[in-house]
This record gives structure tokens, C-alpha cells and sequence, in this order.
């Protein structure tokens, strides 16, 4: 079996072709365009077992994947820190990318269980919109708080709630408000009025449409108290399909929920995992605050923590790493219902 490693750049791609034992075959490199796809594909197709371990930077890989992968090659995606790790422990110095594409199919060898890359589906939509949605989220903040030096400057202590800028009945009043005014900055916060307005209707757009969409892909998941469509798309995007981990705890170090362990002499430890998945750490942080304030099962189990002599904080992790679980198994559920659904249309 031979495995291809990639180190992929916006013009081009380097390919190094390597054996069982990550001893370097052959090179090439191609354009970065359809015709350069090509090209690696037929000069991989003179080794007729072979793998792709393409570096998972998805901007840069995901056209060359979904091009291999339309051909029917088997693809890895390969998490950038395994390769900068197998490359800082290389005899070889110095950085290039024939280095790169090595450094990536060694990795794909030593590690086992990476992510098998899949044609995108509805989730890759919700993670696409969602993302939309973050940026405008982003871009009205900006214009929020250059709205409100403005308004400041023309009436000082006359501003608008914090959070408020949102609202259209506040936007409406701070529109008459600066009818009233002729200057220069009047005239520049009345744009940005308008431009908050605009996003905000588009943001409510994006909201509904990936709530469609989420009730549709995970409504297990959304049952689940404290997750609402946000974070049930959040959580669906960072996931980025639940079948390629092997268990709950490897879904667990993933997210940073699992804690890590540290042994000192004949002693085991655990510290907090500063590593995983942030985005999805924050989501599920978010479910596991929400079910606290709800009540429940999930307060009845930080009570129990609690009782036990956690600290709020070490209850609170805790508590996230059950929930974690939960999502797991949840996520699991809706991936079967969907499969099934898919071979009885068929």
C-alpha cells in the first residue's frame, strides 16, 4: 500500500508518494487547478493500491478532495498539528513542501482512526451558513460600536441599552432622533443605522433557514435540553459526521471535555484539556449552563458533584463531559435515521 501525503497551496500542490514503512517513493507537484487534479491522479494510478493523506486545511484541500474523491479515491484528512509534530521530529531540517508532503504521509501512517473524508452533504450547508451568519453577526457589532461614538458625540448620555441596536424600534427611534440633526456625524450614523437594519433582517433570514435545515438533520439532538438550532448546527458543522469516532471518549478528547491524565510515580492524576475543538467545547458549555438554570437531570447531577465535594467549576466540567456523552449518542441516532431513511428512498 502505498500513501500519497499533499501539501496544498492556493497555486499549487506538492504530492510525495511513500511506502509502508514512510519511506519516500516519488515526488511531484501540479497546479492547484482542475487539470492539475488530473494530472496527480494519473501519475498516483501507477501504484494501484494507494491512499491520499491530504493536510486538512479546508479551503486550500477541499476542491482537490472532493475531486479525488469523485474518482473514487480513498482519502485521510490529516490534522495539521500531527504534521507539524511528525515534521519537528524528522532527521531531515528545514521546511519546504516536498518536506510537508512527507511529514503528512507519515503521519497518516503512525496515527490510526484519522477522519475518512465523505462527499459533502446537508451538514457541510449548515456549517457554510452558519459561518455566514458569524460573520455578519461580527460585521453589525463593528457598526454598533462606531454607531455609538457617534451618538455619544452628538448627545452624551443619551445612547441607546447596551444590546439594544438590534431591535427595530430602538433603530426606529435613533433614526428620528438623528432626523433632527444636520451635521456631518448625524449623516454618517444615519448609514450606519441603515446598514445595522440590513444585516439584522439578513441575520433573522440566516437564522430561520439553518434552523430548517438543523430540524431536519438532528432532531434527536434538538430535544436535548439546552440545545437550541445554533447549537445544534455549531455542533453539527465542528463535528463534521459522528461515525468517524471510534467512541464517546474519543468524541470527548475531540471537544476538550475529557480531561487529560498526568502520572507522577505510582500515582494518576487528571488536569484540564486546554486542547480539542473549542468552537464545539463552547457549545457544549453552552447546553450544559442552560440545563443548570432549566433544572433537571442535569442540575439533580451538579448537585450530586457538588455533594461530593467538587468545586463548581470541577461540577461544571463534569457535567460537560456528560453532556458531551449525551451528544454522542444523540448524534449517533440521527445518523442512522438518516441513513435509513436514505435506502428506503432509494
Amino acid at each position: 500500500m502505498v500513501t500519497i501525503g499533499a501539501d496544498l497551496h492556493k497555486r499549487t500542490h506538492t504530492l510525495v508518494a511513500t511506502d509502508a514503512a514512510g519511506q519516500e517513493m516519488a515526488s511531484r507537484t501540479v497546479s492547484a487547478t482542475v487539470d492539475g487534479h488530473a494530472d496527480a491522479l494519473r501519475w498516483a494510478r501507477q501504484w494501484p493500491e494507494r491512499t491520499w493523506a491530504l493536510e486538512d486545511c479546508r479551503h486550500l484541500s477541499r476542491r482537490f478532495e472532493v475531486d479525488l474523491l469523485r474518482a473514487g479515491e480513498a482519502v485521510l484528512r490529516v490534522p495539521p498539528k500531527l504534521m507539524a509534530g511528525t515534521r519537528r521530529s524528522a532527521r531531515t531540517r528545514g521546511k519546504s513542501d516536498p518536506i510537508d508532503a512527507l511529514a503528512v504521509a507519515r503521519a497518516a501512517l503512525r496515527e490510526p482512526n484519522l477522519p475518512v473524508a465523505q462527499l459533502d452533504g446537508p451538514v457541510r450547508d449548515i456549517r457554510l451558513l452558519l459561518d455566514h451568519r458569524d460573520d455578519l453577526v461580527a460585521e453589525r457589532t463593528r457598526i454598533q460600536n462606531r454607531l455609538r461614538w457617534h451618538l455619544h458625540e452628538l448627545e452624551p448620555g443619551q445612547e441607546p441599552p447596551p444590546r439594544s441596536l438590534d431591535r427595530t424600534h430602538v433603530l426606529d427611534a435613533v433614526e428620528a432622533q438623528l432626523a433632527a440633526s444636520t451635521t456631518l456625524v448625524a449623516r454618517i450614523a444615519g448609514e450606519l443605522v441603515c446598514r445595522c437594519r440590513e444585516l439584522t433582517v439578513r441575520i433573522l433570514d440566516l437564522e430561520r433557514e439553518i434552523s430548517g435545515l438543523t430540524a431536519v438533520a438532528a432532531p434527536t439532538l434538538l430535544q436535548l435540553t439546552g440545545c437550541g438550532s445554533l447549537t445544534a448546527a455549531k455542533i453539527l458543522g465542528e463535528t463534521a459526521g459522528i461515525g468517524r469516532f471510534r467512541s464517546r471518549s474519543a468524541f470527548a478528547m475531540h471537544n476538550g471535555t475529557a480531561p487529560v491524565p498526568v502520572w507522577s510515580g505510582n500515582r494518576e492524576r487528571h488536569r484540564l484539556n486546554r486542547g480539542g475543538n473549542r468552537q464545539l467545547n463552547l457549545a457544549l458549555h453552552r447546553i450544559a449552563i442552560t440545563q443548570l438554570r432549566r433544572g433537571g437531570r442535569g442540575r439533580d447531577y451538579y448537585d450530586h458533584r457538588r455533594s461530593a465535594g467538587d468545586t463548581k467549576t470541577e461540577a461544571i466540567r463534569a457535567l460537560r463531559r456528560r453532556v458531551s456523552d449525551e451528544v454522542f449518542r444523540r448524534l449517533h441516532l440521527d445518523e442512522s435515521t438518516s441513513a435509513a431513511a436514505l435506502s428506503r428512498a432509494a
